[in-house]
Formats: C-alpha cells, sequence, structure tokens
C-alpha cells in the first residue's frame, strides 16, 4: 500500500466525521457471520435512520471552500468507488444563469470539470449563440459529482445522496435562471417523470427560481435534428432573462 492511501482514508474519514456520517459502512466477510464484520473506509457510508437530514442540515450551512472539500472526500453512495475525481462544477459563483446536466462522462471524470470534450464544445457553441462563455455570468454542474459506470444514468438513490450539494451551489450562486440540459436534469430538478419534449417551452420553478427545459448536448450531438429546437429554448432563455431585469 502506498503512502498515500492512509492519507487518503484519514482525509475522508476527517471529513465524514464532521458531517456526522460516521460509523462507516462495513463489508461482512464472505464466510463470516454478522458478528465478525470489516472496517472499510473506502465504501459506502450507512444512513441511519435521521443520520440523512442531519447530513443534508450540515451541507447547506457550507461554503464554497468546505463544500467542494466535502464532495471529494464525498463515500455517501457507489459511485464513490469507481470515480477518478469528483467534478464539482465551473464557472462563474455569482452567475446569473445555472446549467445543470446529468453527471461526469469519461473525459469530465479525468479531468474534474463538468462538459468537456466533444458535449462539452456544444454547450459552450450553445452558450456562445446567447452570449455566454464558460466561466462568465455561467455556473455549470451536474446532478451528480461522480462519474456513473459505464457512463450510464444516475439512479434515483445516488441522486438523492448527491442533492444537498446541488441544492447548496443554487443557494450560493442565487442563480435568476436554471437551464435543466437532458431527462436526468429536468427529472431531478423538476420532480416529474415526463419527457423533455413536453416541458419545452414552458417556464418551471425550481425553489422560487425559473427553469428551462431543454436536450442534453450528448443527446444533440446523436439527434442533429434536435439542434433547431435548443436555439429555440435558448432564445426562450434569453427572452425570460431580459423580463427578469439586471442584477440587483
Amino acid at each position: 500500500m502506498t503512502a498515500a492511501g492512509p492519507s487518503r482514508r484519514a482525509r475522508r474519514n476527517e471529513i465524514l466525521k464532521e458531517l456526522g456520517l460516521t460509523p462507516l459502512w462495513h463489508v461482512r466477510a464472505s464466510g463470516e457471520d454478522s458478528a465478525a464484520q470489516v472496517d472499510s473506509s473506502e465504501h459506502v457510508v450507512s444512513h441511519p435512520a435521521g443520520a440523512a437530514e442531519e447530513r443534508r442540515s450540515k451541507i447547506l450551512r457550507m461554503g464554497w471552500d468546505e463544500l467542494k472539500t466535502s464532495v471529494e472526500g464525498c463515500v455517501a453512495c457507489p459511485l464513490c468507488q469507481s470515480r477518478s475525481r469528483t467534478v464539482f462544477g465551473v464557472g462563474d459563483k455569482n452567475a446569473d444563469w445555472l446549467c445543470v446536466g446529468e453527471g461526469p462522462g469519461a473525459e469530465e471524470d479525468a479531468k474534474g470539470e463538468p462538459f468537456v470534450g466533444p458535449s462539452g464544445k456544444l454547450l459552450d457553441n450553445m452558450l456562445a449563440a446567447i452570449n455566454l462563455r464558460r466561466g462568465r455570468d455561467v455556473y455549470i454542474t451536474n446532478i451528480v459529482k461522480c462519474r456513473p459506470p459505464g457512463n450510464r444514468n444516475p439512479s434515483p438513490d445516488e441522486a438523492g445522496q448527491c442533492s444537498p450539494y446541488l441544492e447548496r451551489q443554487i443557494q450560493l450562486i442565487k442563480p435568476k435562471l436554471i437551464i435543466a440540459l437532458g431527462k436526468v436534469a429536468t427529472q431531478n430538478l423538476l420532480h416529474t417523470d415526463a419527457a423533455i419534449a413536453s416541458l419545452r417551452g414552458r417556464l418551471h420553478d425550481h425553489s422560487g427560481i425559473p427553469v428551462i427545459v431543454t436536450y442534453h448536448p450528448a443527446y444533440l450531438l446523436r439527434t442533429l435534428v434536435d439542434k433547431a429546437k435548443v436555439w429555440e429554448d435558448l432564445c426562450f432563455a434569453r427572452s425570460i432573462m431580459q423580463g427578469l431585469g439586471p442584477s440587483g
């Protein structure tokens, strides 16, 4: 075992202790009875009754630095076991615009930044079409901060464990408008199973913040014909933002 291994575990344990998430989940060794358990700080944290709400409450009191550190050490769901890096978010922390996708892909997992590679370039082009650019008056993040294996959609439990982090990001940014990119982001922000097609072109709400729904850039790379629909959505978003007036 390298020297970095124990150090990383110690850091995770310290973060978990501060969040009130200990004791850690235990894995019973094969062939042993339930009394014989193996402590494994590299595994997922159990959530006894009341612990989930306590964890959420603590996360919702964090500032930016503490929140990012907490995400980096999070072991609240199985996604922590296969990630290379957490993907916290990128952009203007006082942005009027917030873009929310579903989760990191392989390139995002390697670089630690959301929306890189072909889908990231397309998102940057989408933003440029409404006079925005990455890092200026827009913040970009995802529903989950760790890559789901095989780029599958995050499960409801995985999204649920990550939701306090996104909730706190939204509270800190105070965006005037949220753009939900794709089905997973839309379902989690709006708590609906409705199809994107039925939700486009209308204004929705998340915690008092207007939400506009559109297709995910990765979907557009596979379905070029729907790019025109996204342009319509972006024009709609721009008109809504103009109606909201200047920042206070």
